[in-house]
């Protein structure tokens, strides 16, 4: 069950027309001779990666869609300012390029647009393997691999994992972050056993990373971070008890700036919850998920609190209950 993304970008006023562009997207003034004459000291290498910052950011406060529409003229700017381009600087715009559809590919995935995501994805990846950056293109495959695990895809999440975890170089936190995602893959294939291996060993090889520190892939990735991978895959398990003490630990360590995050795991929280027959307890932690959905627009959260609102139907006459279906439902229909 998904919400379509017309929900969400019409409840915000942001229209549908040219969502997806291509790079070669024709704009009324140049972005790129915008860069080019605007960026005052900075060249515009320098600035797309100081706006990449700021869009990041921007997307953990308030997510994907206030975003995306910056994200992707940047990339039609990038684009535009290669053609003229030459030598290092038309490899750091390319390089440039690939980071930017990556993240865009991101901002679609939680969305909930997943086609999409697919598409940005396969983009950064294509321009990955251009400028042959390991790390990026590893990065990238784990990412295809989340994406797959997120749409039910249990073997693409599992071969992506697998191609990501061959690739990935020995002591980084990719090598890590590949068997997190391929954990969860073997979970919905109901085959529990492989699923506490993989995320076993990716916990293993997090322990021991010797990599670079200041690699700019999977900086994300701890200890609390894969917790939350492992409880989803209990979830999906059915071992909801397990699942939802490895949420509150995931929780209790979220920094105050990955508040979207916090909202992901509290909805997941609330599906174990559930699971293990506590719809009260469910209810109550779905109100905070609910809080943090209307405030970021991610469809991620408001996915899982859609599920969560179908499991707790026989409980719907519960106090905390019925006031988070009338939530969540006065949620959905002002954002439509």
């Amino acid at each position: 069950m998904s919400v379509s993304r017309r929900t969400f970008l019409q409840g915000l006023g942001v229209g549908l027309a040219g969502i997806m562009p291509s790079e070669n997207t024709s704009l009324p003034v140049s972005p790129a001779r915008r860069l080019a004459t605007g960026t005052g000291d900075l060249s515009p290498v320098e600035h797309l990666q100081q706006v990449r910052k700021v869009l990041i950011d921007n997307d953990n406060l308030l997510g994907p869609l206030n975003t995306i529409p910056a994200v992707q003229q940047q990339i039609t700017a990038i684009h535009q300012l290669r053609q003229a381009a030459r030598g290092t600087d038309r490899h750091q715009l390319l390089r440039l390029q690939a980071e930017y559809c990556e993240f865009c590919g991101w901002l679609h995935h939680d969305a909930g647009d997943f086609h999409a995501a697919q598409y940005w994805a396969d983009r950064a990846l294509e321009l990955s393997h251009a400028i042959a950056d390991r790390d990026m293109t590893t990065f990238i495959l784990a990412r295809k691999s989340q994406l797959a695990g997120d749409m039910g895809d249990a073997v693409t999440a599992i071969d992506l994992a697998e191609a990501a975890s061959t690739l990935a170089r020995p002591g980084s936190k990719l090598e890590a972050l590949a068997p997190t995602y391929g954990g969860f893959g073997h979970a919905l294939r109901n085959d529990g056993n492989t699923a506490r291996r993989e995320l076993d060993r990716a916990h293993e090889l997090l322990l021991n990373v010797t990599d670079d520190p200041n690699s700019p892939w999977g900086v994300w990735l701890d200890e609390p971070y894969l917790q939350a991978q492992r409880a989803r895959s209990n979830a999906e398990l059915g071992r909801f008890s397990e699942a939802v003490e490895g949420f509150q630990y995931a929780t209790a360590a979220v920094p105050p700036s990955f508040r979207r995050d916090l909202g992901v795991y509290l909805s997941r929280e609330s599906i174990a919850h559930a699971g293990a027959g506590e719809p009260e307890q469910a209810a109550n932690v779905a109100m905070s998920a609910l809080c943090i959905a209307e405030d970021t627009g991610s469809a991620r959260i408001i996915n899982e609190l859609l599920k969560l609102d179908q499991q707790l139907q026989p409980w719907r006459s519960a106090p905390l209950v019925a006031e988070l279906h009338t939530a969540l439902r006065g949620t959905v229909l002002r954002q439509a």
